[in-house]
């Protein structure tokens, strides 16, 4: 039988003019079998830390009081051998050019998605997607997504990529998990130094991957796997 995948995405500084350069897109994969046990230990590790089951771990929710807390799920990532991440990194948003191409930044955007997923994707393999609702993803949005990402695969009958869906942050433990990773890679490219807690994720990231997260990993990494998309220049 196939091996079935859970797919996890966030995204940071993903909107066109938001002022922020660097746009990172993350994703966290494991078998299917795996995410309620997945789930219950990413609990468990916040009653150990005195929170609530239900509190939800958020990049922008990590202080000096929680620092312990937020390095114990990073922890916990590396050393569970079914979470594997994956990130897209935009160094620069200023320099794209849509017109030119073409396309709508929500065109571009798809691609970007479809450009951090292939190198997850088997066709021996199912996956299902699941995208934090927030307000980027519309019913509509999400439909071209799963076009754009079936269409490029030649996966017409929906065979591979079973379902690419919104669903609630703070209701799945694992999305909540990626928005983590994801908040921590974007944090070192952008080369902050405003909270010295994000900074030791930073530092513990980089030692327990083996990466300085600035740079593209070897493309069939399977832990952290890191690409940067260069827009190309005029």
């Amino acid at each position: 039988m196939k091996e079935t995948y859970n797919v996890y995405c966030d995204e940071s500084c993903h909107l066109e003019k938001d002022t922020h350069p660097v746009m990172v897109l993350g994703a966290i994969w494991c078998p299917v079998e795996d995410t309620r046990d997945i789930a219950v230990r990413l609990r468990e590790i916040k009653t150990r830390h005195g929170l609530k089951s239900d509190f939800e771990i958020k990049w922008v929710k990590l202080s000096p009081a929680k620092q312990q807390f937020y390095l114990d799920l990073l922890d916990y990532f590396f050393d569970n051998d079914n979470l594997h991440f994956r990130a897209l990194i935009v160094p620069d948003k200023s320099k794209l050019r849509h017109a030119d191409y073409q396309q709508t930044h929500d065109d571009w955007f798809y691609k970007m998605y479809f450009e951090m997923l292939k190198t997850i994707l088997s066709p021996q393999a199912h996956y299902r997607i699941y995208l934090d609702i927030k307000d980027t993803w519309s019913r509509k949005k999400v439909a071209n997504l799963h076009n754009v990402l079936s269409n490029d695969i030649y996966d017409f009958g929906r065979q591979v990529i079973e379902r690419v869906q919104t669903v609630r942050s703070h209701e799945v433990e694992i999305l909540q998990l990626t928005d983590l990773l994801t908040g921590t890679i974007s944090y070192a490219n952008r080369h902050l130094t405003t909270s010295t807690a994000k900074q030791t994720m930073v530092e513990r990231m980089r030692k327990r991957s083996g990466y300085t997260l600035l740079k593209p990993t070897l493309y069939q990494e399977r832990k952290v796997n890191l690409f940067y998309w260069q827009a190309r220049e005029l």
